[in-house]
């Protein structure tokens, strides 16, 4: 299908485009990567009449660090997210789950705050920011702000930006020392996930010290396992010990129903592949 007429503005820095987002008001919808957006347009499920084009603002792509975080332009793209050596060294999960995203030809467009600002729950990175304790910078007429990724996520394809507000990075805590697996169950090899599996954990001495775990598409936002979390803590790396807290991966959610698959395969997901998360994240 066409998309219904509207107009393209490609400002030439953050300012420029802040500003063109608050005179459109709710009238406008951004451009990066395109790959949430452009679908959603050729179908007319969006009517913007205003589309501002920031793909090309230096200042929102790549990698740096900021003490013991670090800072991802919203606009660098999966592919660059994969191969950056701070994010394979600091934030492991990140980029393995990246690598799960569609196939090379969205990872090379697509850009890694679109996908967090779309906010669509069956998306692999939503549950992933959650994990890994994210905070997501955004930019409006009053400056910058951060908001924690678990405030993020506000509803189903929802989220905390305001209608003159610009994601502009995301901050992701350097996890050195977590093991980490991202585990996914899909129809193809392209396909959306029917649930997703973030899993962070740290052991010693046999133990689990800690774990993190984000769950995708298990409800209307991404979600936090932390009844699992909470089951894992001080119990013994093996097997069985996992298989009964990923008993508790599903408590809290609320899977939706749909032809291919209903909301207690879903559930049922959640809990086999949190016990292959956390299994592979503590190399067990």
């Amino acid at each position: 299908m066409i998309p219904a007429a509207f107009d393209y503005r490609r400002p030439g820095t953050v300012d420029d485009a802040v500003r063109l987002l608050a005179d459109a008001g709710d009238e406008a919808k951004v451009l990066a990567g395109g790959q949430s957006l452009l679908p959603l347009l050729r179908l007319r499920f969006a009517f913007p009449e205003l589309v501002v084009d920031i793909g090309r603002l230096d200042a929102l792509h790549g990698v740096s660090e900021d003490g013991d975080s670090l800072v991802i332009g919203a606009c660098t793209t999966h592919h660059e997210v994969i191969r950056d050596p701070l994010v394979r060294r600091h934030a492991g999960l990140l980029a393995a789950a990246t690598a799960t995203v569609a196939d090379p030809a969205v990872r090379h467009r697509g850009t890694l705050g679109g996908s967090l600002a779309h906010a669509d729950p069956a998306g692999d990175l939503p549950a992933v920011a959650l994990a890994l304790g994210a905070e997501l910078v955004l930019r409006g007429p009053g400056g910058p702000r951060t908001v924690p990724a678990r405030e993020f996520f506000v509803d189903y394809l929802q989220t905390a930006l305001a209608p003159d507000e610009l994601l502009t990075a995301v901050r992701v805590p350097k996890r050195g020392g977590w093991g980490f697996h991202y585990e996914k169950f899909s129809r193809g090899t392209q396909a959306w996930a029917m649930v997703g599996v973030a899993a962070l954990v740290r052991h010693a001495d046999g133990s689990f010290a800690d774990a993190r775990i984000g769950l995708t598409n298990m409800g209307a936002t991404p979600l936090r396992a932390t009844a699992v979390e909470d089951a894992l803590r001080g119990v013994s790396v093996e097997e069985a010990a996992v298989g009964r807290a990923a008993e508790a991966a599903d408590e809290g959610t609320a899977p939706a129903s749909e032809p291919a698959v209903s909301a207690d395969y879903r559930r049922h997901l959640a809990r086999v592949l949190t016990r292959r998360a956390v299994l592979a994240a503590a190399g067990a």
